[in-house]
């Protein structure tokens, strides 16, 4: 069944809306409001992680699969080295928001990429290996959504969950 013009902008405007929304779940931006800055690096018993390992696993892994889809030259990372950072603590006292920041601009580059009606999401990615771009928005849709879930039981395990 051949697709029109309205299914592929249906299509693009749900992909752009789901790399933010809170229909199923919490946003990422809901997930980071108002989290301590004293407790940011604090990994609760029961969790292998820190609400600032989510955020910079967040903020990496996203930026990784935008440069994937935009650069022609993208290298790939060293998995899982460098997608964690090695410090359960922010760096500096700004690192947190620089990161929150940066996830951001990433989002919303995915949002136009899904939105870009020049793009065709079916094709694959001619410096992949079969990856298409609409897996890839989709990837990150996934991928963001279990972190920021952990993200929350973080939160809730230190007990700054409404």
């Amino acid at each position: 069944m051949a697709t029109t013009k309205h299914d592929q902008r249906f299509l693009r405007e749900l992909l752009a809306r789901v790399l933010s929304w809170e229909d199923a779940h919490v946003s990422f931006d809901s997930a980071v409001k108002d989290f301590p800055s004293e407790l940011r690096g604090t990994q609760p018993q029961g969790s292998p992680y820190s609400g600032w390992q989510l955020v910079e696993h967040l903020r990496i892994t996203q930026h990784d699969i935008l440069d994937f889809c935009r650069n022609a030259n993208y290298e790939e990372i060293k998995w899982p080295d460098a997608y964690w950072p090695s410090s359960p603590a922010p760096p500096t006292p700004d690192s947190w928001n620089a990161s929150i920041r940066q996830y951001r601009r990433d989002r919303e580059a995915l949002q136009q990429l899904a939105l870009d009606a020049e793009l065709d999401l079916e094709a694959r990615i001619p410096h992949g290996s079969g990856q298409t771009y609409l897996r890839e928005l989709l990837l990150v849709a996934d991928h963001n959504a279990y972190h920021v879930g952990q993200l929350v039981l973080v939160r809730r395990l230190l007990g700054i969950w409404q």
